[in-house]
């Protein structure tokens, strides 16, 4: 399951981004506080489970909105990362809900 890794990587990259652009304390933390939850839930999707992939859907939508917020503006690079990041989140998260219902049916027609 492509998502579940893809998501936990960004979600490391999250933790490790918020050390690498030197933003001020808000959005370190946010970049932070929101790799982490990515991170564990992108690497325990991998069990597939739907709260997963709705925890980095909503992480990705969260990111995008955090970008846009002043107090958490850094510079434009930052920006940036939060908006790409977050859209690959969503996109993993929200992808992975699609793909595992349909594996689910996959397994109730066979039986």
């Amino acid at each position: 399951m492509w998502q579940a890794w893809v998501n936990g990587i960004l979600g490391v990259w999250l933790f490790i981004a918020a050390f690498l652009n030197f933003a001020p304390n808000g959005n370190l933390w946010n970049h932070l506080i929101v790799g982490v939850i990515a991170a564990i839930a992108g690497f325990t999707m991998i069990n597939k489970k739907a709260w997963q992939g709705w925890l980095s859907g909503i992480m990705g939508i969260w990111l995008i909105i955090a970008a846009f917020i002043p107090a958490l503006q850094a510079h434009a690079g930052n920006m940036w990362n939060g908006i790409i990041v977050g859209i690959l989140l969503m996109i993993g998260g929200f992808g992975a809900l699609s793909g595992s219902g349909q594996e689910h049916a996959g397994h109730q027609v066979a039986h």
